[in-house]
């Protein structure tokens, strides 16, 4: 068998069993030549015309068992694997974290922010950093920039520091444990956030792949609000003049609409649309 029937096999396999993606692929056929390439020691960008040579029996049954595991256990490949990729980037990652999948890695390689960023910005924050996955991305769009990278849980932090060291940037992220922005040093120029934003209802039908995540990133309560009220009360004060917030809310844009009324904010456009995504000023927050 080759690696592209192998692939193929696969995604067939994963798509009968129906598995739930979202963390780190969307479809059969992309996990699957994950998956794949991974067990071979293939890389994602693997000349093609390699794919079509013949496997070794050894190899084929390696990757049939990973395939295996990934379905009977329905534990997210990227915690089957430890790596996990995001714009084109790659971080170690394990259950101590979440997997880093935030839209916000868009918006910082297609530089959508840099229009609100004063030239002489100097300072940024990431808030709920996790596994340090946007702390680094921020860090490598704007090198002008030191990043502070704050979450409250210590195992995430642990699992933050292999990624910064990982990248080289122990010069220029820091990490901090932190309650919210209890222990934020300084005011921002920049402050990114992916938040636990899902509400009460999403999380009681979360697929076993997601239930495997620290419910401490994810679980927003009733409405998925909860650490966003409590953000938006204090942030302005973290915030330079003509500093920015920029907020994931994932599918909870109606929770914050009704939530926060009157709040002027910017969408800014992903793959999944200009709803997910906000930047805020802090002017705006103030008023």
């Amino acid at each position: 068998m080759t690696p592209s029937a192998l692939i193929e096999h696969c995604a067939k396999a994963l798509a009968d069993a129906q598995v739930s993606f979202g963390q780190g692929t969307l479809q059969a056929a992309d996990e699957a030549a994950w998956l794949v390439l991974w067990k071979l020691g293939l890389p994602l960008d693997v000349d093609t015309q390699t794919l079509h040579d013949e496997l070794p029996e050894t190899s084929i049954e390696a990757v049939l068992g990973l395939l295996t595991q990934r379905i009977q256990t329905r534990k997210p490949l990227a915690y089957l694997t430890q790596e996990a990729w995001l714009q084109g980037v790659s971080f170690y990652v394990d259950e101590r974290c979440l997997i880093p999948r935030s839209l916000i890695a868009e918006i910082l390689a297609d530089g959508s922010i840099d229009p609100w960023l004063n030239p002489e910005a100097s300072s940024a924050l990431d808030l709920c950093t996790g596994g340090a996955s946007l702390a680094v991305l921020v860090a490598l769009a704007y090198p002008q920039l030191n990043v502070q990278a704050l979450d409250i849980s210590a195992d995430a932090l642990a699992v933050a520091a292999i990624n910064v060291e990982r990248h080289g940037l122990q010069d220029r992220v820091n990490l901090v444990a932190s309650d919210g922005l209890e222990k934020a040093q300084g005011t921002f120029d920049l402050i990114v956030c992916n938040p636990p934003y899902v509400n009460a209802q999403s999380m009681a039908r979360l697929p076993l792949e997601f239930q495997a995540e620290p419910s401490l990133a994810l679980a927003g309560g009733t409405d998925g609000m909860d650490f966003i009220r409590q953000l938006l009360r204090v942030v302005p004060s973290y915030l330079k003049e003509d500093g920015v917030l920029v907020l994931e809310i994932g599918n909870e844009f109606e929770h914050f609409i009704a939530a926060f009324p009157y709040l002027e904010f910017t969408g800014l456009y992903t793959s999944a649309g200009d709803t997910q995504v906000l930047l805020i000023t802090q002017s705006a927050l103030l008023a």
